[in-house]
């Protein structure tokens, strides 16, 4: 979507805060011992205490077989994206990729953090550390005039170095009236590539980095995403809006 006026982007700021406040509570409850199906289970309840809508839960995108049977995305260590939760119980040492959206008052915004299970080995903190800096990197270049391949290329280009394996398959996309919107937006590409960014767009950037390879195979639930190698994997996502001034997080904490 391209907001049109003061008001869409005063609901949009709420929308994230709102978000942003169900991610910050229910990372607290990520510790050794808790279920998947609990954290889930406590996005849900403070969405709606607050009456918004959890934008997943029942949400079907394109080629899916079936509707999304939650609230929360949770993905655990080699599990990249879409992890649907259950009575998986997380243990000291894992790392767990958090992604959900709500909708307020006609508006989605979305959101994904990965997190500790207590104390984690130094190669996966640094893993967390390079991906979360790359989707900074990425939206710095999310300002009017430039386009939607520098955004993919200030990704790939700050993670190389590293050896990671850049997730090609999946990407970011426009958000905003609808959970999924055009552009879909790699985390990889060419400087000047693709659409032109507008002042007023509404963006959700969100690499995803393995420790090994860039390949992932879909599991037989038909929504979880796991690195092919069997290496973890980190993603981070923050909904922006672009304004005159350069890109505006939506979803910070």
């Amino acid at each position: 979507m391209t907001v049109k006026d003061q008001k869409q982007i005063e609901t949009l700021k709420e929308a994230g805060k709102r978000l942003a406040f169900v991610m910050g509570e229910v990372k607290k409850k990520v510790v050794p011992g808790v279920s998947t199906k609990e954290l889930d289970e406590l996005a849900e309840k403070l969405i709606r205490e607050k009456g918004d809508i959890p934008a997943f839960l029942n949400y079907q995108p394109e080629g899916a077989r079936r509707p999304y049977p939650a609230t929360l995305c949770v993905s655990v260590n080699e599990e990249v994206v879409h992890g649907i939760p259950g009575e998986r119980i997380l243990e000291e040492g894992d790392i767990v990729g958090l992604d959900m959206g709500l909708k307020h008052d006609g508006f989605f915004v979305d959101m994904a953090e990965t997190v500790p299970v207590g104390n984690i080995d130094d190669e996966s903190k640094k893993l967390m550390n390079i991906t979360r800096e790359s989707l900074m990197v990425g939206i710095e270049e999310a300002k009017p005039g430039n386009h939607i391949g520098d955004i993919g290329n200030a990704i790939e280009e700050f993670v190389k170095p590293h050896k990671y394996g850049l997730v090609d398959v999946l990407g970011g996309h426009g958000v905003g009236m609808a959970v999924h919107e055009d552009p879909f937006i790699p985390n990889f590409g060419d400087k000047g590539d693709g659409p032109e960014i507008k002042e007023g767009m509404v963006l959700a950037l969100e690499p995803m980095v393995n420790m090994g390879t860039p390949d992932v195979t879909l599991s037989s639930d038909g929504y979880t995403f796991k690195t092919k190698d069997k290496t973890r994997s980190a993603h981070f996502e923050h909904t922006i809006l672009v304004t005159a001034n350069g890109p505006e997080i939506i979803t910070k904490l």
